[in-house]
């Protein structure tokens, strides 16, 4: 395991013992949700944060690197949770929370965070994370099973005046990347040790205005991401093998990604390592997912 595959310096069973245990959801800033949830308070939010490390290395404020430091933090608070109590109900993750933790480990402002992170604020966008196991998977037909399986949805209260979706045009991202998110976002996050999957991602499309995202994009013209993989070298490089679609089109292409955000397509050369990532992430995988539930 390297230092970018880990959790940090503690042990998970370690850095658990600091988090607090929540009661159950009765109500949460601009929040109406079930109380079937479980709140994770911010102090715990900021100490799955803290434990990814590694701030002066990567650049956090561009969306390239948003879908690693993501997963990681999320995966993190769901282990814990499943320490705590296997079959507890999904977590809670408030939109101010997550945003003010994310501005103190990267010592940002409201006025210096990136888009895709201020604008998640700004719209309330809250996330629930589904841990337990038969609500997530029924069957891995073919492929590795995972070591932890999580549906995620983000979204925001509906309502008088309250749009349905925002886009905005990622600056701070190498390339430039138009970005637009629904009102509900859902995916499935697989760990599966050296890999990690973003699939059946619905409600966010894009459209890169410059750089090597083009190429993905030219084809079938605007489209959503749908399923995403990438596993990390031992210097911190990303490799993703990233599937685009729109209507009966779509489009599959590797990328690497680099520490400070910066993209191309394919491998460089002479990064045999990163060949090895990208031959991992190309072997088959097919799961048969427990339905999500449209209550948003």
């Amino acid at each position: 395991m390297t230092r970018f595959q880990g959790i940090g310096n503690l042990s998970l069973a370690t850095a658990c013992c600091f988090l607090a245990m929540p009661d159950l959801l009765t109500g949460v800033e601009g929040n109406a949700a079930s109380p079937a949830y479980k709140v994770v308070e911010r102090s715990e939010v900021l100490a799955a944060m803290r434990q990814q490390g590694d701030y002066d290395l990567y650049d956090l404020t561009a969306t390239t690197n948003g879908a690693w430091f993501q997963a990681k933090v999320v995966f993190f608070l769901a282990r814990c949770a499943r320490q705590r109590d296997p079959n507890g109900p999904p977590l809670f993750i408030g939109y101010g929370d997550w945003f003010r933790s994310f501005l103190e480990v990267t010592g940002r402002t409201a006025s210096t965070a990136p888009q895709y992170a201020l604008l998640s604020y700004r719209h309330r966008q809250n996330m629930a994370v589904e841990y337990r196991p038969n609500r997530v998977i029924r069957e891995v037909k073919k492929g590795p099973p995972p070591k932890l399986a999580l549906n995620v949805q983000l979204w925001w209260e509906s309502g008088p005046g309250k749009p349905d979706r925002y886009s905005y045009v990622d600056t701070l991202s190498t390339s430039r990347i138009k970005v637009t998110n629904r009102r509900v976002i859902t995916y499935r996050l697989l760990d599966l040790g050296d890999w990690t999957v973003y699939d059946e991602i619905k409600g966010i499309t894009g459209r890169p205005m410059s750089g090597v995202l083009t190429l993905l994009f030219r084809v079938i013209g605007g489209g959503r991401i749908a399923h995403s993989r990438m596993a990390i070298s031992k210097d911190g490089i990303q490799v993703f093998r990233t599937t685009a679609k729109k209507a009966f089109m779509k489009a599959t292409s590797t990328l690497t990604v680099y520490p400070d955000g910066t993209m191309e397509k394919g491998i460089p050369d002479g990064r045999a390592e990163l060949l090895e990532l990208e031959q991992r992430l190309k072997q088959p995988l097919e799961i048969d997912y427990v339905e999500l539930s449209d209550d948003r």
